[in-house]
């Protein structure tokens, strides 16, 4: 019973501390325009965890979705917008992105993939 207990208690320590990382690197993240405050797609993919843009865009599929459900127009929290990025020799490709509000990254999160222990219990309640 003893170990257990220990387990429980180093688990929650370990998940407090992930926590505690995570959210100030959300936080970190987070730009703003014209007094405005979001977050883009393609960095929060990489701090939740995905690899691969296809997965983390499924999750956005549900998050605007769930949006939708709740009432709350989309097109306030999920802006589409487009950036260069550099490739080998100098040049560049434009590619999709997504100018999220701290309500479309928290429904990113609550609708992501369970098994990613950043998107579980996050914190965008700030």
């Amino acid at each position: 019973m003893q170990g257990s207990r220990h387990w429980f208690y180093t688990s929650l320590k370990m998940e407090k501390t992930t926590i505690i990382r995570l959210n100030k690197t959300f936080e970190e993240y987070a730009c703003e325009e014209e007094g405005v405050e979001y977050w883009l797609a393609r960095e929060l993919q990489e701090l939740l965890g995905y690899a691969e843009w296809r997965n983390f865009s499924n999750a956005v599929d549900k998050a605007k979705e769930s949006c939708k459900t709740a009432g709350v127009a989309v097109s306030d929290h999920f802006v589409d917008v487009n950036k260069m990025i550099g490739l080998g020799k100098g040049g560049q490709r434009e590619i999709d992105d997504i100018m999220l509000t701290r309500y479309a990254c928290y429904l990113i999160a609550q609708n992501g993939d369970p098994k990613k222990v950043q998107t579980a219990d996050k914190d965008f309640s700030s």
